[in-house]
């Protein structure tokens, strides 16, 4: 998922590049991370790097061409609260609330943002890289940014929401950006 705001970060890591659009990977449901060991930290370590590279609020670990489930995130909810953390083998355990359609975007589909609908508020449960049981609840933005991620985990990208008039021009801003 893409944010405008910059920021910092001071996690060790590695950036990796992107999977775009096309790439089979981000069409692949992610597989259970089985093994919490220091490659999985480094992964995470890799995420967060690649997300704040690329100026995003989210990062899927098959954007970054890993097909684990796992995500990472940084972002505000819809009270200006500032929520960072990631989340391993999550599970999307409620999406509810009011349909907020607002501007999203992603890092594999780079340059393109459409009105997407979401619910306004969403839980995930998962665990950490530790295998301790972590339960994030987000409203706002936040929302959003779980929703989004764990659509990537599953092997979706933000544009199969889309429907009717939306759909269709977001169809057609990626056949007119792949020419």
């Amino acid at each position: 998922m893409s944010k405008k705001t910059p920021r910092t970060h001071t996690r060790r890591g590695t950036a990796r590049p992107i999977r775009l659009l096309g790439d089979p990977v981000l069409r692949t449901e992610c597989d259970p991370v089985r093994t919490f060991d220091a490659s999985l930290e480094r992964l995470v370590d890799d995420m967060f790097v690649t997300m704040y590279e690329e100026d995003g609020a989210g990062v899927a670990a098959n954007q970054v061409g890993v097909g684990l489930r796992v995500f990472v995130y940084d972002v505000n909810d819809d009270k200006d609260r500032r929520h960072i953390g990631h989340v391993v083998n999550p599970r999307l355990v409620a999406a509810d609330g009011e349909i907020l359609v607002e501007p999203e975007g992603c890092l594999s589909v780079p340059g393109l943002r459409f009105e997407t609908p979401r619910h306004a508020r969403a839980v995930v449960e998962g665990v950490d890289v530790k295998g301790e049981p972590v339960r994030v609840e987000g409203t706002g933005y936040f929302a959003r940014c779980l929703q989004h991620e764990c659509g990537h985990l599953d092997g979706g990208v933000y544009i199969d929401v889309l429907s009717g008039d939306a759909r269709r021009e977001a169809m057609r801003a990626i056949r007119d950006l792949s020419r």
